[in-house]
């Protein structure tokens, strides 16, 4: 007898292949008959008038911290994720010294936006230094698969210490370098990330960005000696960079037969012509035998904010990001409230409206959620239209508003980029595009990075047509597992690990960004709940379902061991 069986549903089977209707049989959390007629079993899943495809693969997360108080992944889970990527941007949780815990959390927690409380409460480094340990005791109680990669910042601060953000590593230690990684390769890392991008909360580069090019070789021979990826985070606001570095990755993965990934690419209406050109560098380096594969998130960029807590947006805000950074809230009021400092402050903040980028207009940006109700009837509005009614500029009643209600307030810029939908479909459709760079985990503060799934399949098949249903899945399903090289998952095959997912083709979305006080410690995140998703199966184990929601299976295993 079977334990699952799916029954009567269309089978998209990961392969881009038309679409058929059969059941699916799974037993020993393995899928052991597509099509047909499934025989007897303990459990069925009624899939009449619904889609069954394989579990979908997010292949840019950070649900690392997450993760240890959360096995699910809480809502990837429930649009249909089965398997996430961990580790990126040159951040992961080990291998790490004890006495690098601290800084290395405040630097995860400023590029990642994730709370402090979250952060100290959930995740206890009950494993020690290792990476594998590390792996290990997430593989202990997980519900969700994970291929965790290894951060380079980690590893410099694992072999160089404090010198890790300083200077370039001696050729001894690089060596170093070279064997605590193939170590964590060993231990099941799918592979090595790197950033180009990011900054420490004292400003100062990211330990990765201070290594020589050499020492990238070093570490790209150690992932060729077993096949596995390099992923970075490039220069993605500059397309002559991104030429640069995707150039840069074709040279490693020729040199040392490796697949490569960078992340994220995006359509922006103030640099005409720019993916044209990334996609342009890509194919040529792909003509050349070297594998690039850029990655294009579904949705479009928004982001919501309060005075009270920092955001990335203020960085390219004179003056912003200090004042969000004073350690108090009692502080950042004060700082706000007082009348030299918000002056300068306001005056930088308009002077947006005359950016080039016209959704950097502080005018645009929306009031989400009050604190008073005296001003519930401002939610919706833009600070434009209340500040042409009020006689103010949206840059002071932004900050008059926040002082109101204890900064309180939220608000949010909306459709910042990444919106035209044939521009995006046109780049989700490429052959060389990789459909990822959710940031699952991160940002919580500032948007939701779940439902891209759900997004692709309504607005990019459903919508626009851009993809078939059957393209869309396989992007999301077989072709990254190819990509990452994770093996046995990704299609609906006999004698594939039985990860699947049931949603309805005529439904399936991604519902409203709504509060959630799910963390722990206070505060709150940006979640997106599913609509149109049945049932989520991992490893053989029924795992979500809509009538019940999320069970106590924990059949997640790492996926790369």
């Amino acid at each position: 007898m079977l334990d699952i069986a799916i029954r009567g549903g269309l089978i998209v089977d990961g392969t881009g292949l038309p679409a058929y209707r059969g059941d699916v049989g799974v037993l020993g959390g393995r899928i052991v008959s597509v099509g047909g007629r499934a025989g007897d079993a303990a459990s069925e899943i009624d899939a009449a008038g619904r889609a069954v495809a394989p579990g979908f693969v997010d292949p840019h997360t950070h649900f690392d911290a997450q993760l240890f108080f959360d096995p699910h992944a809480t809502p990837a889970m429930e649009h249909g994720i089965t398997t996430v990527v961990t580790g990126n941007c040159s951040l992961s949780l080990a291998p790490l010294r004890t006495d690098q815990r601290e800084p290395f959390s405040r630097m995860f927690r400023l590029i990642e936006e994730m709370p402090a409380e979250a952060f100290a409460e959930g995740v206890d480094w009950r494993w020690g230094e290792d990476f594998g340990a590390m792996v290990s005791a997430l593989a202990a109680d997980l519900a969700v698969n994970l291929a965790p990669l290894v951060g380079h910042s980690v590893l410099r601060m694992y072999v160089m210490g404090d010198e890790a953000n300083q200077r370039a590593a001696t050729p001894d230690e690089v060596g170093r370098m070279a064997d605590v990684l193939r170590a964590c390769l060993d231990a099941g890392a799918v592979g090595l990330s790197t950033s180009f991008v990011d900054i420490d909360e004292s400003f100062r580069p990211v330990p990765s960005r201070w290594a020589a090019h050499s020492e990238l070789e070093a570490l790209c021979a150690a992932l060729g000696e077993r096949g596995r990826m390099l992923q970075i985070v490039h220069e993605f606001f500059d397309p002559s960079l991104s030429v640069s570095r995707v150039e840069m990755l074709g040279d490693l993965s020729r040199s040392y037969g490796i697949p490569t990934t960078l992340s994220p690419l995006f359509h922006n209406e103030a640099t005409p012509g720019a993916v044209e050109q990334v996609l342009a560098a890509v194919e040529a380096q792909w003509r050349t035998g070297a594998r690039v594969w850029p990655q294009v998130q579904s949705r479009p960029i928004d982001i919501s904010f309060t005075l009270d807590q920092r955001s990335l947006m203020f960085l390219v805000i004179p003056g912003w990001w200090q004042v969000t950074s004073l350690p108090t809230h009692a502080e950042r009021l004060a700082a706000f409230a007082d009348h030299a400092t918000s002056e300068q402050l306001v005056g930088h903040l308009d002077a947006l409206a005359s950016s080039p980028a016209p959704r950097l207009d502080p005018g645009q940006f929306v009031v989400r959620e009050v604190v008073l109700e005296r001003n519930r009837d401002l939610v919706g509005r833009t600070l434009a239209d209340i500040a042409a009614e009020r006689r103010t500029t949206p840059g002071r009643l932004l900050v008059d508003l926040a002082v109101q209600e204890d900064l309180g307030t939220w608000f949010v810029r909306a459709d910042i980029g990444h919106r035209d939908p044939v521009a995006v479909g046109a780049m989700l459709a490429h052959p060389q595009v990789h459909v990822g760079a959710s940031d699952g985990g991160a940002h919580v503060g500032s948007f939701a990075t779940y439902g891209d799934t759900g997004y692709l399949l309504s607005r990019f098949v459903r919508g626009t047509g851009a993809l078939s249903l059957e393209a869309a899945v396989k992007k999301i399903t077989h072709d990254p597992c190819v990509i990452w090289g994770i093996g046995g998952r990704g299609l609906l095959a006999a004698g594939y690990a039985a990860d699947a997912v049931v949603f309805d083709p005529a439904t399936v979305d991604r519902g409203p960004e709504i509060a959630a006080h799910d963390f722990p410690g206070d505060g709150i995140r940006w979640i997106r709940r599913s609509v149109g998703v049945d049932a989520v199966v991992v490893n053989g184990a029924l795992t979500w379902t809509a009538a019940a929601g999320y069970t106590p299976a924990r059949a997640g295993v790492v996926a790369t061991r």
